[in-house]
């Protein structure tokens, strides 16, 4: 499996200064390349390697390093607003949306933030008011209605994983077919 996270396809505003790329909405669907990740999806789909980009969150940069990714058969293509966009949505054989309520997402966005990105929890708090909780609810709460699964309580859902595993076992062709 392959595994391409949106967080890696962040745009970069190398011109801008580091103050003002700290205001800008990074939860907001303009401010990722969703077409460079739709065609690495359809690359990949194709057989072909891909480089696929780094981003630095604590310099708000994507970084001229890649990551050279081979095809493989499955692909996994994880992120909060990849059901916003038709194009990569139409590359999918399956659509989960992993549903997990408001205050275990927001926990688990300051931990991560303080301890990987660099943040303080007043710059966390203070981006969630501003861009992330505004976004959510215009796009990744109604970008829910285009899966064809949804998971309710996030990874604590044993019956809706165990569904979506033997969904993806009748995809993976047997040796000898």
């Amino acid at each position: 499996m392959v595994v391409l996270q949106q967080d890696n396809y962040y745009r970069d505003f190398p011109t801008l200064s580091f103050e003002e790329r700290v205001q800008l909405n990074f939860d907001h669907p303009d401010s990722m390349d969703t077409a460079l990740m739709a065609e690495h999806v359809r690359r990949l789909r194709a057989g072909e390697a891909i480089q696929r980009p780094t981003y630095d969150f604590a310099n708000y940069r994507r970084l001229n390093e890649t990551v050279e990714i081979p095809p493989r058969f499955g692909i996994i293509v994880e992120g909060i607003l990849i059901f916003e966009n038709q194009a990569l949505r139409d590359l999918m054989d399956i659509k989960i949306f992993v549903d997990t309520d408001a205050d275990l997402r927001f926990i688990r966005r300051l931990v991560r933030d303080i301890r990987e990105r660099g943040r303080t929890m007043e710059m966390v708090v203070a981006q969630y008011m501003a861009t992330v909780r505004p976004m959510h609810m215009e796009f990744v709460e109604p970008s829910k209605r285009y899966a064809d699964v949804i998971i309710p309580e996030g990874g604590h859902n044993e019956v809706g994983i165990d569904l979506v595993i033997q969904k993806i076992k009748s995809l993976v062709p047997r040796e000898g077919n």
